[in-house]
């Protein structure tokens, strides 16, 4: 097994304060995320459970492990997908850029065998950038 990190980072055109507001409820990613169908929360914070399905009918859940308002950072473990990985963890991060606006750095770490790891690189960073754009597009119309 190895272990893969794999960071997108992106500037919005957003207040970074709307967008930790918007990441720290921890919902919503069916609005964000083209590949993401169905999204639901239980409880708030360290500790809460997300569930969601994807477009082709898997499952994933997540466990929130922490919500820290000072850094403007999320961590959560992935503990169930559909991709061939035995761990993977996200780190979502949300600087103040010298205009006010949001830098979000998400990053993730993820274990699996050398021959899966580009190809689940590939499809973490398409899918999170595509997220983030999206997230972008909601906050904006709000």
């Amino acid at each position: 097994m190895m272990m893969t990190k794999q960071p997108i980072v992106k500037k919005l055109n957003v207040p970074a304060d709307v967008v930790w507001a918007a990441i720290r409820n921890i919902g919503r990613l069916d609005d964000w995320f083209p590949i993401i169908e169905t999204c639901r929360v239980e409880g708030e914070g360290a500790g809460a459970l997300r569930y969601m399905t994807i477009a082709d009918g898997g499952d994933i859940k997540d466990t929130i492990e922490e919500v820290d308002d000072f850094n403007k950072r999320l961590v959560y473990l992935r503990p169930i997908s559909p991709f061939p990985v035995t761990y993977y963890k996200g780190t979502v991060e949300v600087f103040k850029s010298y205009d006010g606006l949001a830098v979000v750095v998400w990053t993730i770490d993820f274990e699996s065998t050398p021959e899966n790891s580009s190809s689940v690189a590939e499809l973490v960073k398409g899918a999170i950038s595509d997220g983030i754009d999206g997230m972008e597009k909601d906050l904006q119309s709000a």
